[in-house]
């Protein structure tokens, strides 16, 4: 049976996307298609909120393969303290098994303080995450449940940082030297002062997302072209141009655990469903302004991504709408190419 063509079923996904401007974005084979929507398009920069966690898991993978960290590492091995209980490792940040809290203690009551309807995050700096860290109370043993945590995914990118010989703020600096340079990324950066589109919460503009405290948990920006680059490259890891990027490409894909009555499992940050054709898997990210998908599947050479500006809404109804599509895309690949404004 012939597979619809990439058009028939983003249609119906950029019609969902509740902001004033939207791209959405595939790649299957040979084919693939770009619809965009309002002031956007295909490289137009968009918040991708947690989406950012995937970038900082392939950072972690591109050490790991240099031999500069090990998963099995304490974190604390890269802190100026360490921390009491049992270890907390660097796999235990890329898998939400850490324990540590969704959010650092002290930064809601920061936020609401001085910024909580412009941007909550803007007065938490790198000495007030190590300050969090140090009176943090684990809600769990490392290891043993599942708690997603923007506090690990922030602390994570910190560490990798004094990892590779340098602070917690040169995150964005590595992931430009070990990432998104080699893959040619011209568009990503967690440079909040590049032009970028204006994000919408609940129907007004928001100011361009501060994360400095948080880097690595949300801050990246990026566009619906490189987002299909890094796809692209995901399901073709040979295509990285050095040996570190190309395993670290694979590493990021390979499931860590296995997530109870669910059938889904856990990789580093992506999420994995098993599906008969293969592994499908995803992440979603969300800011005041934003609402971001991407997902892949290896098995029919198929991505796609999701971006509009405005923040998600309950039940992330465009989120789900994405995963929808990215399912129905699940087919062989015929060939074509498409770019077109809706």
């Amino acid at each position: 049976m012939t597979p619809p063509p990439l058009t028939t079923v983003l249609q119906p996904l950029l019609a969902a996307a509740q902001g004033p401007a939207a791209v959405v974005a595939a790649v299957r084979g040979a084919e693939r298609a770009v619809l965009c929507r309002g002031a956007a398009g295909e490289d137009s920069r968009f918040e991708t909120g947690s989406l950012t966690k995937t970038f900082t898991a392939l950072l972690l993978a591109e050490l790991a393969a240099r031999g500069e960290v090990r998963y099995g590492d304490r974190a604390d091995l890269y802190l100026p303290f360490r921390l009491p209980g049992p270890p907390l490792t660097l796999l235990h940040l890329a898998t939400h098994t850490s324990g540590l809290p969704r959010l650092p203690p002290g930064l809601l009551g920061r936020a609401v303080r001085s910024g909580w309807l412009s941007n909550p995050y803007a007065g938490f700096f790198e000495d007030d995450l190590l300050a969090s860290l140090r009176r943090t109370r684990l809600r769990h043993r490392p290891g043993s449940r599942v708690l997603y945590s923007n506090f690990g995914g922030g602390l994570l990118g910190h560490v990798l940082a004094r990892a590779a010989g340098g602070t917690g703020s040169d995150y964005p600096a590595l992931l430009a030297e070990r990432v998104t340079g080699p893959l040619g990324l011209t568009d990503t950066d967690c440079d909040p002062n590049r032009r970028q589109v204006t994000g919408y919460w609940h129907g007004r503009p928001r100011p361009a997302l501060l994360m400095p405290g948080l880097t690595a948990a949300g801050a990246v920006r990026s566009s619906p072209r490189d987002l299909l680059r890094v796809l692209t490259a995901l399901l073709d890891p040979e295509t990285a141009p050095d040996p570190a990027l190309r395993t670290a490409l694979t590493e990021v894909q390979r499931p860590r655990l296995s997530i109870p009555r669910t059938g889904s499992r856990l990789c580093l940050v992506w999420n994995l469903r098993p599906r008969p054709s293969g592994a499908l898997l995803h992440h979603s990210g969300g800011t005041r302004g934003f609402t971001a998908f991407a997902g892949f599947l290896p098995g029919s050479a198929t991505g796609l991504v999701a971006l509009t500006n405005t923040a998600p809404t309950p039940l992330a109804p465009f989120v789900q709408s994405a995963y929808g599509a990215l399912r129905g895309l699940d087919a062989a690949p015929s060939g074509r190419v498409w770019t077109a404004r809706v």
